[in-house]
């Protein structure tokens, strides 16, 4: 599947901050071709034209395939957008800001999971502690009464066997 331009466009002349005005017709067409003999900057005031500084000619940007051909221009020499930028270092500086904002994206993502995690580590540790007092409370309780229990048997002479531990 083919990127369109037409949407591509636009993203890309906001993000240096030129115009959004981006309408492909014959009218525009012809407006690039009757720029041929002046400046780079008098062409790209057109957002559909295409600077080639070899040919010094003013070209309406080729829509259908994402890049200019090396035939109508090479990219090194063809402008877009800026005049002191060539369209082979606007592509790689997209690229990179791109990646760049993918890798950040990706890095707070896991930052954000990291905490997360961390987080409910502390909530199950502290819960274990206080599961752990409860069971130590517990156990001193059940020693106390046994203590109780037994002092109350041998208060009462029912400290010795069972008399009922013979019939089993």
């Amino acid at each position: 599947m083919m990127l369109d331009l037409r949407i591509l466009v636009p993203v890309v002349l906001l993000i240096f901050g030129l115009s959004t005005v981006f309408a492909q017709s014959a009218a525009s067409q012809e407006a690039c071709e009757a720029r041929n003999g002046t400046s780079c900057e008098q062409c790209l005031q057109n957002v559909t034209c295409l600077w080639c500084i070899t040919t010094k000619a003013c070209i309406t940007y080729p829509v259908k395939t994402i890049l200019p051909p090396n035939s109508l221009c090479p990219l090194n020499d063809a402008r877009w957008g800026l005049c002191w930028m060539n369209f082979k270092t606007l592509i790689i500086t997209l690229a990179v800001i791109g990646a760049v904002l993918i890798i950040a994206f990706f890095v707070c993502l896991f930052c954000c999971c990291k905490c997360e995690n961390c987080g409910s580590r502390n909530i199950e540790a502290r819960m274990q502690r206080q599961s752990n007092k409860m069971k130590t409370k517990q156990e001193e309780r059940r020693a106390e009464m046994k203590q109780r229990h037994d002092e109350i048997r041998k208060k009462y002479g029912l400290s010795g066997q069972n008399p009922y531990s013979r019939f089993a």
